[in-house]
């Protein structure tokens, strides 16, 4: 499979696009485990063009975890335009224009999955960008707004047509949110069409390699999109099973990593040869021990590694209170134990 002229080899997996979540020492870590593609958090436009510092912190990019790609999402055609030239000089390897995101604080106000209510706009934002920039232009959207507006199969074409070079398609509605489950046929759907000659990427209740597999399988798609359950375990992407030992060798090289970032303002390498573009300044009023804590206790809380633990709900409420690297990696160690 090829997105432009980026080679991802057959049957590629890729970290999806997660606010909060995709910063850049967890997709180092993905990447490394074997996610062909990584995205950063999705990016502002408006923040981006206003110069927002934590928004053109998002920016942020290493050599070692190509390819990737930068996820903008925004409602005015103008600002998108912007924010998407200004992308294309941090040298990510394409743009992604989110239509997709269902919270309240972006579709309400019409961008993300808002966009599913003015396909208009949606197409004049996709056409100009893909026009403004050299870089690959891919989408990622959603089913359409709710169950009576399942428009994804005229959709794709449109956005096709537009100069997309891959579409990425959430089995959901706006209207499900995340509940309920991602509904894969209409994705197949847009496969199978005759007209459609870009590649099609299937994301929604991916939970495991066997998964995707499943519907690499039943749905033709070019590739799939992990979301949510790569929370706390980048070696989701691995064929190889690791020991419980490594696994949390792993969690606590996450916070190393994060830590070590916020410290020197750069990205920490997990491989000698890596180099990286920009900076990772400090998180205004915050230490760089905190912001690495922060950066890395969502993880920690979510992953499954722990769930043998008996009566982890209050080992969990300590991750989350830690604010010291020693006392994390204690309360790691202290489960790592628990678990032997």
């Amino acid at each position: 499979m090829k997105i432009g002229n980026i080679e991802l080899g057959e049957r590629p997996i890729f970290l999806a696009p997660m606010e909060d979540v995709t910063d850049i020492g967890f997709r180092m870590l993905c990447k490394r485990f074997g996610a062909s593609m990584v995205y950063t958090e999705f990016v502002s436009a408006e923040a981006l063009v206003r110069d927002v510092k934590s928004t053109v912190r998002k920016l942020t990019i290493a050599d070692e975890e190509r390819p990737v790609g930068i996820q903008i999402y925004g409602r005015d055609v103008e600002a998108m335009v912007e924010a998407a030239k200004m992308v294309e000089q941090a040298g990510p390897d394409l743009i992604d224009l989110n239509f997709g995101c269902p919270v309240k604080k972006v579709a309400g106000k019409g961008a993300g999955a808002g966009m599913l209510q003015n396909i208009p706009k949606m197409l004049e934002i996709t056409e100009k960008v893909v026009q403004a920039v050299k870089l690959p232009v891919t989408v990622k959207t959603r089913l359409g707004w709710n169950h009576e507006q399942l428009i994804i199969t005229t959709l794709a074409e449109q956005l096709q047509d537009c100069g997309i070079q891959a579409l990425t398609i959430h089995g959901r509605t706006r209207s499900q949110m995340y509940t309920g489950n991602a509904d894969w046929t209409l994705i197949g759907e847009v496969k199978r069409n005759p007209r459609i000659h870009i590649p099609i990427i299937g994301n929604g209740d991916i939970k495991s390699l066997d998964d995707a597999d499943q519907h690499f399988d039943q749905y033709g798609v070019d590739a799939v999109m992990i979301g949510r359950a790569t929370f706390g375990q980048p070696w989701i992407f691995s064929r190889r099973k690791l020991t419980l030992d490594e696994k949390i060798d792993v969690l606590e090289e996450q916070l190393r990593i994060n830590i070590e970032r916020c410290e020197t303002g750069t990205v920490p390498t997990v491989s000698s040869e890596a180099n990286y573009r920009g900076t990772v300044p400090n998180m205004k009023g915050k230490s760089a021990e905190l912001c690495g804590i922060l950066h890395t206790r969502r993880h920690l809380a979510a992953s499954p590694v722990f769930k043998g633990i008996p009566n982890f709900r209050e080992t969990r409420i300590k991750m989350l209170r830690a604010e010291k690297k020693d006392d994390l990696l204690a309360i790691l160690e202290q489960c790592r134990e628990q678990l032997r």
